[in-house]
């Protein structure tokens, strides 16, 4: 993996380890020589992951919607910036650049994003891998919905089972560097 789209709040969240996390995570991406690539601000969860791969020397692309810079403040460091006229073309470049995505966590946005990813996945629109940084528990019910989901018969096991999930930065990195998609066709 070259670059990972990270997907997470604006906000920091009321527990320090949703920061501490985004940091950890950051210190990764720039340690393993991977590009992030995510919405471009400065604040909450997203400036601190943007901080920590800038300050270990990695790569930043922030992707952010012209109408948003002056409410979501653009990270003065980035490496690159680049600006969209809204919202899906901020999804769709970022699907572009990346070869995985991560959702830390965030709020609607931040689902919006990585369920977007998830489904064109499942209609076998790109083959890359879909994770979960599961910090404090935080996605426990989202999973527990995913598996009522598939034992309803709305969601096939498969696309259940290639979502990765952990609680580790780097055993989800090492995960996704792994990850090979259950409908692979040669």
């Amino acid at each position: 993996m070259r670059s990972v789209a990270v997907f997470c709040g604006s906000k920091p969240g009321f527990d320090p380890v949703f920061l501490r996390q985004a940091k950890q995570l950051g210190e990764l991406l720039a340690e393993r020589g991977i590009t992030l690539v995510y919405g471009g601000a400065r604040s909450g969860l997203m400036g601190a992951l943007a901080d920590a791969v800038l300050q270990r020397g990695g790569l930043v692309i922030g992707v952010m919607p012209v109408q948003l810079e002056s409410k979501e403040k653009v990270h003065p460091g980035l490496t690159q910036l680049i600006e969209v006229p809204d919202m899906q073309t901020r999804k769709e470049q970022m699907i572009q650049l990346s070869d995985g995505f991560i959702a830390l966590p965030g709020g609607t946005g931040t689902l919006d994003e990585i369920f977007e990813v998830i489904t064109l996945s499942q209609l076998g629109i790109h083959k890359k891998p879909c994770a979960f940084l599961d910090v404090a528990g935080f996605y426990d019910l989202l999973f527990q919905f995913m598996k009522g989901g598939t034992s309803q018969g709305f969601i096939h096991p498969d696309y259940n089972e290639m979502l990765i999930r952990s609680t580790d930065s780097s055993d989800l990195l090492n995960q996704m560097a792994c990850f090979q998609h259950p409908h692979l066709t040669n």
